[in-house]
């Protein structure tokens, strides 16, 4: 390899790949949780959007499902 390559004349290209990882949403969510995963942000370094995400995933992989029981 050579120890200096001119990169000034390469052009620039966006992943083709990007647009089907990620689709930004927008979503209401409580206040609440927001300060939960801040937090937890915090203590871990890792930004609470990803770990909202990361959260939502494992329910996704794990099959899990909500339990609705409705009081009358």
């Amino acid at each position: 390899m050579k120890k200096e390559y001119d990169f000034s004349k390469m052009k620039g290209r966006k992943n083709p790949y990007a647009k089907s990882l990620k689709k930004q949403v927008t979503i209401r969510m409580g206040v609440d949780i927001i300060d939960y995963f801040k937090a937890m942000s915090e203590e871990t370094g890792i930004p609470y959007q990803k770990l909202i995400n990361l959260y939502l995933r494992d329910c996704v992989e794990s099959h899990r499902s909500l339990e609705l029981k409705w009081v009358s």
